[in-house]
C-alpha cells in the first residue's frame, strides 16, 4: 500500500526542510510527498521541491490546501501531516498494519517539543481526551482510507476547526486506529503566545465551534497578525 503524505505551508521556510529531510526514508520506501502550498510570501516552495514528490499551489486554508493534496494523491491511504509535526520511525508500517486490520482511519498520540514540565500534561491530557471522544487533531498526523476520505467529500473547506469536523463525520463509520507511539510537534505557538493562555484560547475556540459560531471568525482569534 502507498501512503501519499499531504503537507499544508503556509511561509514554513525555516522548519520545511527539517521536515521534508525527516520523510526521506518514507519516499525511499514508495510512499509519496505533497507538499501543498497556499501564497507563502517566503521561498518555502523552492525549498520544498527537492525533498518532495510534488509540491502544488491551492487558495490558503489548511482544509482547501489538503483537500488540493488529496486530490494530487496516488496513495490508498492518506497522511495529513502539518508542516511543524515529525512522525516516529516505522509510522508507515503501523498504519498500514492497522488498514489491513479493517481500520479506514486513525491518528498517533502527540508529544510537545518543549521542556517546560506544563507541556508534559497537556500532551497526556490531548491524547486520552482523543481516546475518549474519537476526535483527532491535525497535529496527530490523521491519516485516513483515500475510498472513504473522498467518498465524504475530503474535508469540510472551513477556515478552522477542519480536523475536529472530519474526525465527527469519520467516527460515524468507525472508531479511530489511536496509535500510542507519538508524533513530535513544535510547541511553538505555546510558547510563543503563553502556555496557560494558549489553553485557554484554545478551549475557548472549540466551546465556541460547539455552538455553531463562524469560523471565519473564529480563524481570526487563532491568527491574530494575519489578514484573511
Amino acid at each position: 500500500m502507498m501512503i501519499s503524505i499531504i503537507i499544508p505551508v503556509l511561509n514554513e521556510a525555516t522548519l520545511i526542510v527539517q521536515t521534508l529531510s525527516a520523510l526521506k526514508p518514507l519516499r525511499e520506501a514508495g510512499h509519496e510527498v505533497i507538499v501543498v502550498d497556499g501564497r507563502s510570501e517566503d521561498n518555502t516552495v523552492s525549498l520544498s521541491k527537492p525533498f518532495a514528490d510534488k509540491v502544488i499551489h491551492s487558495l490558503r486554508g489548511r482544509s482547501r490546501q489538503m483537500n488540493a493534496g488529496a486530490k494530487s494523491a496516488r496513495g490508498q491511504i492518506l497522511l495529513f501531516l502539518h508542516a511543524d509535526t515529525f512522525l516516529p520511525q516505522g509510522a508507515d508500517r503501523m498504519i498500514i498494519e492497522g488498514i489491513k486490520k479493517k481500520k479506514v482511519w486513525g491518528r498517533f498520540d502527540v508529544k510537545l517539543s518543549g521542556r517546560l514540565i506544563l507541556l508534559r500534561i497537556i500532551e497526556y491530557l490531548m491524547n486520552w481526551r482523543s481516546r475518549l471522544t474519537c476526535i483527532a487533531t491535525g497535529d496527530q498526523a490523521i491519516f485516513v482510507k483515500r475510498e472513504l476520505f473522498e467518498a465524504l467529500g475530503g474535508f469540510p473547506e472551513i477556515d478552522l476547526m477542519e480536523d475536529i469536523a472530519l474526525s465527527k463525520i469519520l467516527k460515524k463509520h468507525s472508531s479511530p486506529l489511536c496509535l500510542w507511539q507519538r508524533v513530535l510537534t513544535s510547541s511553538r505557538r505555546w510558547e510563543r503566545n503563553g502556555v496557560l493562555r494558549t489553553i485557554l484560547l484554545m478551549w475557548f475556540l472549540r466551546l465556541a465551534y460547539f455552538f455553531k459560531a463562524d469560523p471565519r471568525r473564529l480563524v481570526k482569534l487563532y491568527y491574530p497578525s494575519e489578514t484573511f
